[in-house]
Formats: structure tokens, C-alpha cells, sequence
């Protein structure tokens, strides 16, 4: 069977939704997770968003 959905939401975004993670610094990497930090909305990639719901990473995101 062919996936031709696969990655679908991801298509019609600025660079295929990859980006520059501001936390972890990496680039090129795909960024669709959004995260409120003291009021303003950032775009973080899936590594971080794990770290953080696991609750590491606190250092990283006082400095946002």
C-alpha cells in the first residue's frame, strides 16, 4: 500500500514545518510542537517537547 498521507500536515508549511529548535539548538529539524513560555508562543521539536512533559530541560526553558 502506498502512504501518500504520510507527513501530510506538515506539507504546506514554510520548509515543511523544519526549522531552528530554540532550546536544544539543533537545525533543520522538524519544529510542530507549539509551547507557551511567560506568555509568548514558541515552536519546539518533538525531542523537547518529550523532555519537558518528562520534566527535564528546566534550565533550558528558563532561559526562553
Amino acid at each position: 500500500m502506498s502512504k501518500a498521507h504520510r507527513g501530510a500536515g506538515i506539507r504546506d508549511q514554510v520548509k515543511s514545518g523544519r526549522g531552528d529548535c530554540p532550546l536544544c539548538k539543533r537545525t533543520a529539524i522538524k519544529i510542530g510542537y507549539e509551547k507557551e513560555f511567560d506568555g509568548k508562543k514558541v515552536n519546539i521539536c518533538k525531542q523537547c517537547n518529550s523532555a519537558i512533559a518528562k520534566g527535564k530541560m528546566k534550565e533550558a526553558v528558563a532561559a526562553l
